[in-house]
């Protein structure tokens, strides 16, 4: 399994209500390395999501190339995993059930529950499988939500802003086990974030985007922190550098 993405002058417009055409985004190109973790960054409304979006599949570029292992991305499939703001765990199924739905929707679930049961431990929901969305904390919402996500054996994990309805306490928490169970599954992951302390908490390489339509104004390669867990980083003197380097390249921008 691999996981290779490959953007090459990317753009992408819109139509408003009024009828203007507005460009998210200009020209983008970037590299995304299987079994990284990177993060995207930028103003609000830059158009983070929107790239996330293109790479999922779930809406098509204008112009440019973007390439999954070299094959064309045209609509959404079962190689890329996505994680949301909110949970999207449907509220009617239990635990089990809503990690298993994807398994059981193309058919695979014969061949696959095992994992199930193997991801419900990872994440730390063993003894929950049987609860429902709406009797869990949205931390343990969201590792269900993870679990949902990695069951199928994606080469990507896309995730936009997964920790931002999370207190602090439960994002820092919430936040380190993902990254771990990320890196334990060998994944090619990418974070839409607003969070620059979680950017670089996380990440092999940080994007800054400027404001839209957005291109990729700098990169920071972050690898010679690869070998520290999110929160070991946080007390690594690189990571304050890091942090106002970021910082200042958005304020270039506002």
């Amino acid at each position: 399994m691999v996981g290779n993405i490959s953007i090459s002058g990317v753009s992408k417009h819109f139509i408003n209500p009024t009828g203007e055409r507005i460009t998210a985004l200009d020209n983008v190109s970037l590299e995304i390395p299987s079994g990284s973790f990177v993060s995207l960054i930028g103003p609000s409304g830059c158009g983070k999501s929107t790239l996330l979006r293109l790479i999922s599949g779930l809406i098509q570029m204008d112009e440019g190339e973007l390439t999954l292992d070299g094959v064309p991305v045209t609509a959404p499939g079962a190689d890329r995993g996505f994680m949301f703001q909110e949970h999207t765990l449907f509220p009617w199924l239990s635990i089990y059930d809503n990690i298993a739905f994807g398994l059981r929707a193309r058919g695979i679930y014969k061949q696959e529950k095992d994992r199930v049961d193997e991801f419900i431990e990872m994440v730390g929901l063993k003894g929950f499988e049987h609860s429902y969305p709406h009797q869990l904390s949205g931390g343990m919402c969201q590792r269900a939500s993870l679990a949902r996500a990695l069951v199928g054996r994606p080469k990507v994990l896309l995730l936009d802003e997964p920790f931002s309805a999370l207190d602090y306490q439960t994002r820092l928490a919430v936040s380190s086990d993902i990254y771990r169970i990320i890196r334990r599954e060998g994944k090619t992951a990418l974070l839409v974030t607003h969070d620059i302390s979680e950017a670089v908490s996380m990440s092999d390489r940080v994007f800054v985007l400027s404001r839209r339509p957005a291109v990729v104004k700098k990169t920071f390669d972050l690898s010679a922190l690869r070998r520290l867990d999110p929160l070991q980083r946080r007390d690594d003197p690189a990571f304050g550098a890091v942090f106002n380097a970021i910082w200042k390249e958005l304020e270039l921008h506002e």
